[in-house]
């Protein structure tokens, strides 16, 4: 079948309901939630900034330690066609101050929404869509914002059942006004309020200037110690209606996700010695080496890394003590590292890699 081909989904009664392109319909990525490349379904406690739950799923919080958060949370059934979810849990009952953000979002980038044509009288509509389940009911909100986070469509959506998966569908018309970015920059962003101040609320169903992240008077998740808010099967497509969840190759979507984020880890007895990268020695304390991104990544990486790492060539493996990029490497296919250790030999080649620990890991991030 050409990727260009349409699907049509066909009602009980045999008619055609609606084509459905098989070309990135979703703009959302692992809104499945199965991509868990950071924390490999641990769980972690948000911070006060930035805190990536899943891959691409990303809390952002002006308090630390208000939440926790996990792939799978808590062990419910996910909804029919789905077998992950992400799940927060409120660690207190906290009350939202003015100035205070709970939010999760995804950033889009700009290249994967330039088709919306935002910012102009041709402005496209989408739907945006997810399954979500809370241990609380009431009025919920978010928010859709551009990159510089001055345009704002507040939304709400109500839950009618606690514990209970329940489907909903929020259609927004594209904003005619505003700047936004097209390019590899953060083009779009969907978030979903946890609880935010009134600076950060406003009203909901229309375009406003402003950093708005919900509609005033959304529940806030923070506020009820032990509160739960699971959500999968998130969707933003073009068009007034949601359509049914466009599932991709696992490959296919954790390569979408390594756009953004790849991680090199040594995970069990067989990989504790794990190689990453291959170079030589430049001196007694220095090796070079190479290392090639699984994907051309959206911009030059920044390297954060964990565990006993390791210079090896064939009789020694001399212990790494810091590992960084070489900031001459323009590249974003791969990159070059540089590991410090002692007793190397200059020109000798050298792998790159863990050290008798399954804890060792080399990670690359160029989120937006």
């Amino acid at each position: 079948m050409s990727q260009l081909q349409v699907n049509r989904i066909n009602d009980a009664s045999g008619g055609v309901l609606a084509p459905i392109s098989s070309v990135m319909r979703n703009r959302i990525i692992n809104g499945a939630m199965v991509i868990d490349q950071r924390n490999a379904s641990a769980s972690v406690s948000t911070i006060a900034g930035d805190t990536f739950i899943v891959d691409r799923f990303n809390t952002y919080t002006t308090q630390a330690s208000k939440l926790t958060g996990q792939q799978n949370a808590g062990s419910v059934t996910p909804p029919a066609g789905f077998n992950n979810y992400l799940g927060l849990t409120s660690t207190s009952a906290y009350s939202v101050g003015s100035g205070d953000i709970f939010t999760l979002f995804q950033n889009i980038e700009g290249y994967n929404v330039a088709d919306l044509n935002w910012g102009t009288a041709n402005a496209k509509t989408v739907t945006l869509s997810f399954w979500v389940r809370s241990s609380l009911t009431g009025t919920f909100g978010g928010s859709l914002l551009n990159g510089a986070q001055n345009r704002a469509y507040p939304f709400s959506y109500t839950i009618s059942s606690a514990n209970t998966w329940e489907q909903k569908s929020i259609t927004v018309a594209g904003d005619t006004t505003g700047t936004w970015l097209t390019t590899n920059g953060r083009g779009l962003i969907v978030g979903l309020g946890l609880g935010n101040g009134s600076t950060f609320s406003g009203t909901a169903g229309a375009w406003t200037a402003g950093q708005i992240y919900s509609p005033t008077g959304a529940t806030s998740v923070v506020g009820t110690n032990g509160a739960t808010f699971y959500i999968t099967g998130v969707q933003l497509e073009v068009g007034t209606q949601a359509t049914s969840f466009e599932y991709r190759q696992y490959g296919t979507e954790l390569a979408l996700c390594e756009r953004y984020f790849a991680k090199f880890s040594g995970t069990t007895s067989v990989s504790l010695y794990t190689n990453f990268a291959v170079g030589f020695g430049t001196s007694s304390t220095l090796v070079a080496g190479q290392l090639w991104l699984p994907v051309d990544m959206r911009a030059l990486p920044t390297l954060t890394y964990s565990g006993s790492l390791r210079c090896a060539d064939e009789s020694t493996n001399p212990a790494i003590s810091n590992l960084i990029l070489n900031t001459q490497n323009t590249s974003t296919k791969s990159v070059q590292l540089l590991a410090t250790s002692t007793g190397i030999t200059q020109f000798r080649p050298y792998f790159i890699g863990g050290s008798n620990s399954a804890t060792a890991n080399v990670s690359f991030s160029a989120e937006l």
